[in-house]
């Protein structure tokens, strides 16, 4: 028997949704493999503490045990994971290097708590030469940001068991990081773009072009004069030898540049004795970006799908429902509603933020990061509710508006049960692209990500944080889907609804990225220069909030209600945010 139009109709999606995830993880992994050449493998194991370690090991197939190859310890920045490194491991891996990508103490799947035991550093370099496979006469270390702090101290803390160092967006003399000197650490690199949002911090210098004018970094090359960018310095012989380039981008783009990449690629083909040197031109590692977006964009598309699906089951038949007519905001009304909810969000970020310290990192709230975000959605929660109650008392009810408009409600009841199942059908959806992901990462080692934004299956201490954090994002979520269903629905249709909705939801964040950035790429620093780390959480917001917009309005188009787009994005945004974040407390 045929499928129904509609059932047919249903199904479309998710065959969509499957084979989008399916063609980019294939791509990913051809990528990240050189089509099978490397292979790569999922590593754990315990430091000397006795915590357990993580890594992603690249293995080339000229490094064997009767063949050793040359090896380079590569370590993420904060609150990033082993893959942010991809470029860089893919590159050197695919010129024979053994490579191991670092998840840093309390990052990825690293036990907690972060900054513990040198960021990680000293315990990743001495898995990686206790590998037969690695020649450990010639060991290279890397790390972007904190990463670089991570080498650093592995570098201080066993002095004769490297060769070479490459920090990109770091310095040296940073916690716990030795101050360089002429003479040490070996033959080093520093990679510090034109446009890093630290400079201040880290070189002294509050612009990023005047970094080679430093003290400290002039102490470092062993010179009184500015340090000439791409001249070497010292000998690489002696172990003094010392470099400086400067790519025209930002600190999270270091990850994302060929020419950041290029420059770690050509000091190691310098500096180590590497099987098979490439063109620093020669770099494919985007494409592995590539595919991991659209296996991203799959997994998105799947939350919509795998929700058709359930509601066209008997079970879940009575979530569906039309919206009623609007009884929202209307013109000059609905353009203030519609600004102070895009900008609000924005404008408080930066300040609501620091509250985050009335949730004391501890057993129930064990991420730094996620207290701040979440102290920030819960005052502007508060604030939001408050402006949309004054609005009901004083507009919203005087033009007949109730819980049936605000999505609360159907035909005038509040059913229990009825929420239930709107929780339950959320749980199902998001555990079905939850079971992808996993899939994902089993058969092809590959998560959901682009650039610095990741979606990472959980390690069971992120599963315990994420049971506590979800009740905050999820009181938020029900009031932004409030707010959006009662005074700023139009009677449009469904795909301009959901343009609209995803329009409010990230021009602010759009606007406050625009207002940091401007100045930055002008020349000068960011307009708040000591927003600096959260001026690049914020680019994450982007993405984030452009898939929580699309849920919540198909969604609430699909069920004439608040419920399950807010169930979905609380449990989404809490496994994006938990898995990814540094983990504080624990272990």
């Amino acid at each position: 028997m045929s499928a129904s139009p509609c059932r047919a109709m249903v199904n479309k999606p998710l065959v969509a949704a499957l084979a989008l995830i399916l063609v980019g993880d294939i791509l990913a992994w051809s990528v990240q493999t050189d089509m099978g050449a490397i292979e790569i493998r999922d590593v754990r194991w315990d430091d000397a503490e006795g915590k357990s370690m993580s890594a992603l090991l690249y293995l080339p197939r000229n490094a064997t045990a009767e063949t050793p190859a040359p090896g380079v310890l590569a370590v993420h920045g904060y609150i990033n994971s082993r893959e942010t490194q991809d470029g860089f491991a893919i590159e050197f891996a695919r010129r024979g290097l053994v490579v191991l990508a670092l998840d840093q103490t309390g990052h990825g799947y690293s036990e907690p708590p972060a900054f513990r035991a040198g960021f990680g550093g000293p315990a990743g370099l001495a898995y990686l030469r206790s590998l037969e496979m690695v020649d450990t006469e010639s060991i290279g270390l890397e790390g972007h940001s904190m990463g670089g702090w991570a080498v650093l101290i592995a570098a201080a803390s066993a002095p004769e068991d490297y060769d070479a160092v490459v920090i990109e967006g770091s310095s040296t003399g940073s916690s716990g990081a030795p101050d360089a000197t002429a003479d040490w650490p070996r033959n080093l690199a520093v990679v510090f773009s034109k446009y890093d949002e630290f400079s201040g911090g880290m070189w002294g210098s509050p612009v990023a072009a005047d970094v080679p004018e430093s003290e400290k970094l002039r102490a470092a090359f062993g010179t009184d004069e500015p340090v000439e960018v791409g001249r070497v310095y010292g000998s690489v012989e002696e172990g003094t030898a010392r470099v400086f380039h400067q790519p025209p981008v930002t600190h999270p783009a270091d990850h994302f540049s060929t020419r950041a990449i290029g420059h770690a690629i050509a000091w190691f083909q310098r500096t180590l004795a590497v099987p098979g040197p490439l063109s620093t031109d020669d770099q494919v590692w985007y494409w592995k970006e590539v595919g991991n977006l659209i296996a991203l964009v799959g997994m998105v598309v799947l939350l919509f799908a795998v929700g058709l699906v359930l509601l066209e089951t008997p079970f879940f038949a009575e979530l569906r429902g039309e919206p009623p007519p609007t009884r929202a905001a209307t013109g000059l009304g609905w353009w203030g509603a519609a600004l102070v909810f895009t900008g609000l969000p924005a404008v408080t970020l930066f300040p609501f933020k620091d509250f985050g310290g009335v949730l004391p990192v501890g057993p129930l709230f064990p991420q730094s990061i996620t207290n701040q975000v979440v102290a920030w959605a819960m005052l502007l929660g508060v604030i939001s509710l408050g402006l949309f109650t004054l609005w009901h008392f004083t507009a919203g009810r005087t033009g007949g508006a109730g819980p049936d408009d605000y999505g609360l409600t159907r035909h005038g009841r509040f059913s229990a049960a009825g929420v239930a199942k709107a929780w339950l059908l959320a749980v199902l959806v998001a555990g079905t692209a939850y079971l992808t992901l996993v899939a994902s990462a089993v058969v092809f080692t590959v998560d959901y990500r682009f650039w610095v934004f990741a979606i990472k299956p959980m390690a069971p201490h992120h599963v315990r944080a994420a049971l506590v954090y979800i009740v905050p994002f999820t009181l938020f979520f029900l009031v932004y889907g409030i707010v959006l269903f009662g005074q700023l629905r139009r009677d449009l249709s469904t795909g301009r609804e959901a343009v609209l909705v995803v329009g409010l939801s990230v021009a602010g964040f759009a606007g406050l990225i625009a207002f940091q950035y401007i100045p930055l790429f002008l020349g000068g620093t960011l307009a708040i220069a000591s927003e600096a780390l959260w001026s690049i959480i914020a680019l994450q917001f982007l993405p984030i909030m452009t898939i929580v917009g699309l849920l919540t309005a198909l969604y609430q188009r699909w069920t004439g209600s608040i419920w399950v787009g807010a169930f979905l994005s609380g449990l989404l945004v809490t496994w994006i945010v938990v898995a990814s974040q540094a983990t504080h407390f624990g272990g």
